[in-house]
């Protein structure tokens, strides 16, 4: 069962990718800069290929969480643009930001083109705006 999604619940924790991913990532990499330092100068060679693999491990977790960051960013500023035209007939105005755009995704579609409005002649912070909805509209797919 889904748990009822709100401003209090809303931010997701991954755990495959936080405490899996990330954090074994950054033990991996204090363990290998551990292992340099005592085995430098008898096994300089190893030591920093050890040193280069974690590197490169922790390198590559930011990465791939970021490209796939990059790719959610891009699919909700083209759903919520589609949103708002399907709601107003019009585009979204392009002086709201990637941050701002996020936010209004949890608004459901009654106060959605009247948040956006107030959004673009306040300047709302992304958190204002997250405060500002009255009928949460959960996205239980973000990761």
């Amino acid at each position: 069962m889904i748990k009822q999604q709100n401003y209090q619940n809303h931010r997701k924790i991954d755990p495959v990718f936080h405490v899996g991913i990330a954090l074994f990532s950054l033990v991996i990499l204090i363990l290998a800069i551990t292992y340099f330092f005592q085995h430098v100068s008898n096994q300089g060679f190893l030591s920093t290929i050890v040193l280069l693999m974690a590197i490169i491990i922790v390198l590559m977790s930011v990465k791939l969480r970021g490209y796939a960051l990059l790719l959610q960013d891009r699919v909700i500023r083209n759903e919520e643009n589609f949103r708002y035209y399907r709601l107003t007939g019009k585009f979204l105005d392009t002086q709201l930001s990637l941050k701002q755009l996020i936010a209004l995704r949890f608004a459901d579609d009654h106060e959605y083109p009247n948040l956006v409005e107030r959004t673009i002649s306040e300047n709302l912070a992304p958190d204002d705006i997250k405060k500002a909805v009255q009928n949460w509209r959960a996205d239980h797919h973000r990761v």
